[in-house]
């Protein structure tokens, strides 16, 4: 069966949410995942899961410099590096038996220019055939989304931010 491309998208809470519980889906039918974040730090519970879970492959950058909007250009040019080689391992690793992968935060990677969108849209159309792709981010392009074969936009109508509450580890992270 043919792999199909989902995109999770929208300013609501939900999209990696969404996105771990499709990898658990997959893994608990026991393919092989490949679950990898862009512009977070590996540290959310999420991760600490999925880490644990047999046929599970884990992608973060070692290195987390803050909100990429906050960093110097020098930290900014280290960022992209490292991100762009991040996407050519899990592009790589992908190619050998994947099943399902994740790439979560990947639109925002994109608007950023963090990540070369031309050459996801390029993976996208040589991907292996029976592979299944996430993407998860606010804002797709028109590119991206024509690309897509599912679209899940996540809506917020109320979030306790808006209130001052931060995010609480265990539920937003």
């Amino acid at each position: 069966m043919d792999g199909l491309i989902h995109i999770y998208c929208g300013d609501g809470k939900g999209k990696t949410t969404a996105a771990v519980g499709l990898s658990v889906r997959a893994l608990g039918a026991g393919k092989q995942v490949v679950f990898a974040q862009f512009l977070k730090d590996g540290s959310s519970s999420e991760i600490n899961v999925l880490k644990g879970l047999n046929n599970a492959h884990i992608y973060f950058s070692k290195t987390h410099r803050g909100f990429y909007k906050n960093q110097n250009e020098q930290d900014r040019e280290k960022t992209k590096s490292e991100y762009r080689e991040l996407f050519e391992d899990v592009i790589n690793h992908s190619q050998n038996g994947i099943q399902l992968l994740v790439l979560d935060e990947i639109v925002a990677a994109c608007k950023l220019k963090i990540i070369d969108e031309e050459r996801l849209l390029h993976f996208l159309k040589c991907k292996p055939k029976e592979l299944e792709v996430v993407m998860t981010g606010r804002d797709p392009s028109q590119h991206l989304l024509a690309f897509a074969d599912y679209i899940t936009e996540m809506k917020k109508i109320k979030h306790p931010y808006d209130d001052g509450i931060n995010a609480r580890y265990g539920i937003e992270f």
